[in-house]
């Protein structure tokens, strides 16, 4: 009986400590968690016991090797330790190079907790796993790792809000996979590489507020699944390539806030893009006279250029014109008493040379 309880006991031990994680992996979460501090929510209580794939908020673990596969710390969530507290997080500290002991990561979620600091550890570089990279809205400083490139299966990578410099990295354009790319509001400098295009499975780059200077790439028309394009308020100059408007499911185009010249290709205006947003560049010449029943404008927004000439005719062709503002241009001209122009207001046409008629006070 005596020999049964023994044998009991050390079957119970063994299967718990075959489905529990490493030791080395517990080890290096809690070496994670020591350069973090986060005072009001509590989050890392639960990150106790001797097994770090059961219970441990925001840890998974993979089901068959057990070890650690995601870190998933949301700052801004509907979690009930959220809700109870009435408030987002707020954490300080760093992001350990001890993450990078966690050899099988796929996802390394650590976002929105407004006081993070210090680097981005190159050795997240190094994880073969990794599938998605989200530390949007902390504070962190320092470069995209120089040796990002090795991430072949990296699909999302979202630094977005945060106070990363430098340019991007050499390998960069290695990144295969890559699907959803997020820099907003950092202060990247530099050009954006010509290869660019090599991002093939791009469907998203968000590349707002930062620093860039430059043209922009021809080779960004070869990725085929690109939707969304977002260069806004930067330092590009140069212009436009029509390439971007005989995209196949480019939806998004956002140059605004830049000092693009040069005219606006006609390929834009008759494409399948349904938000473009030119403003307040350099751009010069007439408004292509090039719509059609292909186009459908939710967002055209040409104001704070350079533009001359009446408005064209064919924009009466358009399928759509929703959101259309032209104000702050050198126009000239009558506008039509027609759709799309009967739903739109004077600010939409202010400040030209001389365009006239409703909704304008000037009459021609």
């Amino acid at each position: 009986m005596k020999l049964l309880y023994v044998t009991g006991i050390l079957f119970l031990t063994v299967t718990f400590s075959v489905n529990a994680c490493p030791a080395s992996d517990r080890a290096a979460l809690l070496a994670f968690k020591a350069a973090l501090h986060e005072p009001y929510l509590g989050i890392f209580n639960s990150w106790k016991g001797t097994n770090c794939c059961k219970n441990w908020y925001g840890v998974s673990c993979d089901s068959i090797t057990h070890r650690v596969a995601d870190i998933n710390l949301r700052g801004e969530s509907e979690d009930p330790i959220f809700q109870k507290a009435h408030k987002t997080g707020y954490m300080t500290g760093s992001i350990s190079p001890a993450i990078c002991k966690l050899e099988r990561l796929s996802s390394i979620t650590i976002a929105d907790w407004k006081g993070i600091t210090g680097p981005i550890p190159s050795c997240i570089s190094l994880l073969p796993f990794l599938r998605i990279l989200d530390l949007i809205g902390n504070k962190l400083t320092g470069r995209i790792p120089s040796g990002i490139g090795r991430l072949h299966r990296l699909t999302v990578l979202n630094v977005a809000d945060n106070q990363l410099f430098g340019g991007f990295p050499r390998s960069f354009t290695n990144l295969s996979s890559l699907m959803h790319l997020d820099i907003r509001s950092n202060n990247i400098s530099g050009q954006i590489p010509k290869d660019f295009g090599k991002l093939r499975m791009l469907s998203r780059a968000l590349l707002s507020k930062n620093k860039l200077r430059g043209s922009i790439p021809e080779s960004i028309s070869k990725i085929y699944r690109l939707a969304d394009l977002d260069l806004s308020f930067n330092q590009m100059s140069g212009t436009i390539p029509a390439s971007l408007g005989k995209m196949a499911v480019l939806a998004t185009l956002n140059l605004d806030g830049n000092f693009i010249s040069g005219t606006i290709p006609a390929t834009l205006i008759n494409s399948s893009i349904t938000q473009l947003n030119l403003s307040r560049n350099a751009i010069q010449g007439t408004i292509p006279d090039a719509f059609g029943p292909r186009s459908y404008f939710m967002v055209l927004d040409l104001s704070y250029n350079r533009l001359r000439g009446p408005l064209p005719k064919s924009i009466s062709l358009a399928s759509y014109v929703g959101h259309f503002d032209v104000s702050h241009n050198h126009l000239c001209g009558a506008i039509p008493n027609a759709s799309p122009f009967d739903h739109l207001d004077a600010t939409s046409f202010s400040h030209n040379d001389c365009l006239c008629g409703k909704p304008l006070i000037k009459s021609c």
